[in-house]
């Protein structure tokens, strides 16, 4: 195994949207308020809060169960509607010029727990009389975008610059989210485009990319995101021995034919596997890596030829968890794999 140092390595500038207009109303752009006024403003914002089973769906059904520990009722810009904290705080340090790592960063983070539409009017009574949901898009350029929101600060920002208060939260996981952008013919998704400079754009390549290889129930992602108990380390285990993981690994300089894997090493020396739920989690370290499927069992093997190392780090851009030998007992009792002919 081989330990890689972060490398630089050049980046396109994908931009932020710098002037999005709402395809209903010709907005200017909005006006910074003092903190008190913005908070008192947001406070007075009236919305409406749906979730249903998905995009397409006819009925409603429960509301989607937050999975990051802040959005269990404890953080909440606007009251009743729970942030997706991770996505949030991400775009509160994005930068206006991002670069490809920031773009890379972001999309990892979108693949946590549930986005909002939204939708004008009241959408029960409009599925109801089986009309269509008028969800909210934004353009640019000449091309338009899917809208989706991190928070019901970044939601109440849209409200304000248009004017819409008549708005329904629609809480959709992302994936139902990602899906229904590539099933129209948007250039890709625009999330909070009126909380400047804390928005973002996805372009519709990079969602192809973030689908292309997923688990369909973002199992390890919903784990690492959720709060923390006695239990998590077992049940991220447990996944671990079914659902698709991938290593980070490069050819190291004057290492001819040799594949090095990445490694983590504390101050102590002590060596852990570092593994990824998706591949975007190597790409947004920023090296000079591939990433390379390797199944559970794969990994058991490669941890039992090398007694060298202490256990795996899973996702170490975070939320990240480190693994010890004794916790991947249960990865470790998987058969060898299969050896090709």
């Amino acid at each position: 195994m081989a330990f890689f140092s972060r490398r630089s390595k050049a980046a396109a500038d994908p931009q932020a949207p710098e002037a999005a207009h709402d395809d209903a109303v010709d907005q200017a752009p909005l006006e910074q308020a003092d903190a008190d006024s913005q908070a008192e403003t947001t406070a007075s914002v009236g919305i409406s809060m749906t979730s249903f089973r998905g995009l397409g769906d006819t009925a409603p059904a429960a509301p989607v169960a937050p999975t990051n520990p802040a959005q269990r009722g404890l953080d909440q810009t606007v009251p009743g509607l729970s942030d997706n904290v991770l996505l949030r705080d991400t775009l509160t340090r994005y930068p206006v010029e991002p670069q490809t790592r920031d773009l890379l960063d972001l999309a990892r983070q979108v693949l946590q727990g549930t986005l909002y539409l939204r939708v004008r009017g009241d959408a029960q009574s409009l599925i109801a009389e089986g009309k269509p949901l008028p969800l909210a898009s934004v353009s640019l350029g000449d091309r338009r975008f899917a809208v989706a929101f991190s928070s019901g600060a970044a939601l109440a920002d849209s409200i304000r610059a248009d004017g819409g208060t008549d708005t329904t939260a629609m809480g959709q996981p992302v994936l139902h989210v990602l899906r229904h952008v590539l099933d129209g013919d948007a250039a890709g998704l625009a999330i909070d485009p009126s909380s400047g400079p804390a928005r973002a754009i996805l372009p519709r390549e990079l969602i192809e990319r973030m689908l292309s290889a997923i688990d369909e129930d973002l199992t390890i992602k919903t784990l690492l995101a959720d709060e923390r108990t006695d239990a998590t380390a077992s049940a991220v285990v447990e996944a671990m021995t079914r659902v698709p993981l991938w290593v980070a690994v490069n050819r190291p300089n004057g290492s001819e034919g040799r594949i090095g894997v990445a490694e983590s090493r504390s101050p102590d020396g002590t060596r852990h596997l570092e593994v990824f739920s998706h591949p975007l989690e190597v790409a947004a370290m920023d090296r000079q890596d591939t990433a390379a499927p390797l199944d559970g069992a794969r990994i058991a093997s490669a941890l039992r030829a090398d007694e060298g190392l202490a256990g795996v780090l899973l996702d170490p851009r975070g939320p990240w968890i480190r693994l010890s030998r004794d916790d991947l007992a249960p990865l470790l009792a998987l058969p060898a794999p299969a050896t090709r002919s």
